[in-house]
C-alpha cells in the first residue's frame, strides 16, 4: 500500500462534526415527537389501573357491609379493611379483607367518606397524577366528566 493510501484511511476514521450534529438532531427529533405519546399512554395506564384498584376496594367495602351491616364511617376509613374496628364483634369482622392500606397509582392513599356527599353508598376518590384532591383529574366514583362513575 502507499503512504498516500493509508493517510487517505486514517483520515477517514471518524465523523465530522457535521454527521455528529445531525444524528444529534435526529434523535432529539425522535424524543420530541415520541417521548409525549409514551408520557401520555403512561397515564392513561396508571389511571386505568387505578380505576381497577376502585373497583377492588368497592368488592371490599361491599363484603366489609354484608359482614358488618354497615360500611366504614369516614374516620375508620379504608383501615377499617385492614384491622377491626372497636365496635364490632367477631361475628360483624370477617377478618381482614385486604392485605394492607390502599393506595393509587401515583402511590397516595385514596379520599374515603362515609357517608357520601354525592348520593352514592360512599365517596372513594384517586387525588390523580397531579395527587392534588379537588383538581379536574381527580378519579371518583361519582360524578361526570374525568371523575369516572365506579
Amino acid at each position: 500500500m502507499s503512504q498516500h493510501h493509508v493517510k487517505t484511511i486514517r483520515h477517514r476514521r471518524g465523523f465530522t462534526l457535521v454527521e455528529i450534529i445531525l444524528v444529534v438532531v435526529i434523535i432529539m427529533t425522535l424524543v420530541a415527537v415520541v417521548g409525549p405519546r409514551l408520557v401520555g399512554k403512561s397515564k392513561k395506564a396508571k389511571v386505568s389501573a387505578t380505576k381497577i384498584q376502585m373497583h377492588a376496594i368497592k368488592a371490599q367495602l361491599q363484603e366489609f357491609e354484608i359482614n358488618a351491616g354497615r360500611f366504614p364511617t369516614t374516620s375508620e376509613g379504608l383501615k377499617a379493611l385492614i384491622s377491626k374496628p372497636s365496635d364490632l364483634n367477631d361475628d360483624e369482622w370477617a377478618g381482614k379483607y385486604a392485605d394492607k392500606l390502599p393506595k393509587d397509582s401515583w402511590q397516595e392513599e385514596f379520599d374515603y367518606k362515609y357517608p357520601s356527599g354525592n348520593g352514592m353508598d360512599y365517596d372513594l376518590l384517586s387525588s390523580g397524577p397531579d395527587r392534588q384532591f379537588g383538581s379536574d383529574d381527580d378519579i371518583a366514583n361519582y360524578g361526570d366528566g374525568d371523575q369516572e362513575n365506579l
